[in-house]
């Protein structure tokens, strides 16, 4: 059984034990500001796995919209919704999952 996790809200993929330790590298403020849990915005369902050494110099990076973010490694597709107190905070919001929001 794998312990990875990735972030719902930008696909960052690190083990359990780093987000319950670190939180998310890049997203841990607005968990924060949502008053949400990180494991509450992780999911352990997520495919796809890009190496992300550059990403303010990389068009996957872009393309997968992980360019602003930390080093690492990100999910193409993670399966879940982030906590309806996270979304609202975001009008911008796109999941992760490959559904669009209305």
């Amino acid at each position: 059984m794998s312990s990875e996790r990735a972030c719902m809200l930008c696909g960052v993929v690190l083990t359990t034990a780093e987000f319950t330790k670190d939180g998310c590298p890049n997203c841990q403020g607005i968990f924060d500001e949502a008053g949400v849990s990180t494991m509450e915005c992780t999911s352990p369902s997520f495919e796809g796995l890009v190496g992300m050494c550059k990403p303010t110099k990389s068009w996957v990076a872009k393309w997968i919209s992980v360019d602003p973010y930390v080093p690492g490694m990100y999910a193409i597709k993670v399966d879940g919704r982030l906590p309806v107190e996270v979304s609202d905070m975001l009008p911008h919001y796109k999941p992760r999952d490959g559904t669009q929001v209305d």
